[in-house]
């Protein structure tokens, strides 16, 4: 079985996130959950990208998560939701050993990072996305795509009909799209077996 480190959206730690890793978990996978907001979470994206700035944004965000996984195995498939989605980006591109990248709701090329370093060669990424995600921009899933097959590794990329950003999230009644979200997971377990 495969070892998972999932990481939270800009919302922090919530059910959508809880309720993933007990799938993988029922899957028989190993799965942590680094909180890279110390216990804080948010019912609003106004109150959550808020808070972010507060704490130093971005490159914040980037000390906390390579801090988070410091005690962990490089031997891991990283995971993420919508903000989640860009530690799992610079740990997939810097930390030796990524066994896939699981990105939910979320997709940018590395090049936004502004830093020197590429896609490692033959590790495989899979990409979803509700077609009508206010936050999703096409030029990001294509800029990661390019990255992606440019290294030699398969790129698999799922849109489902909505336009909630967090459809898996059970906790957002607005957003929340089950049937979504059932499939997502699905593919999802399916690409953790053909990496495990």
């Amino acid at each position: 079985m495969t070892e998972i480190v999932l990481f939270h959206s800009v919302l922090g730690i919530r059910a959508g996130i809880t309720d993933a890793a007990a799938r993988f978990r029922a899957a028989g996978h190993t799965v942590h959950t680094p909180d890279l907001y110390e216990g804080r979470s948010f019912d609003t994206y106004d109150e959550a990208f808020a808070f972010l700035a507060s704490i130093g944004g971005i490159p914040e965000l980037i000390t906390r998560t390579q801090a988070s996984v410091e005690h962990l195995p490089e031997d891991v498939v990283y995971a993420g939701f919508s903000n989640g989605g860009a530690s799992v980006l610079l740990l997939t591109a810097t930390r030796p050993g990524a066994r896939g990248a699981l990105l939910f709701h979320a997709a940018m090329p590395l090049t936004a990072f502004e830093m020197d370093f590429t896609w490692p060669h033959g590790v495989p990424a899979q990409v979803h996305y509700a077609t009508g995600d206010p936050y999703r921009e096409e030029a990001g899933i294509t800029g990661l795509a390019a990255e992606v097959r440019a290294a030699g590794a398969p790129f698999d990329q799922y849109d489902y009909e909505g336009t909630g950003h967090l459809f898996s999230d059970p906790e957002l009644p607005e957003e929340y799209d089950k049937e979504s979200a059932e499939l997502m997971f699905s593919r999802a377990l399916e690409f953790l077996e053909r990496v495990g």
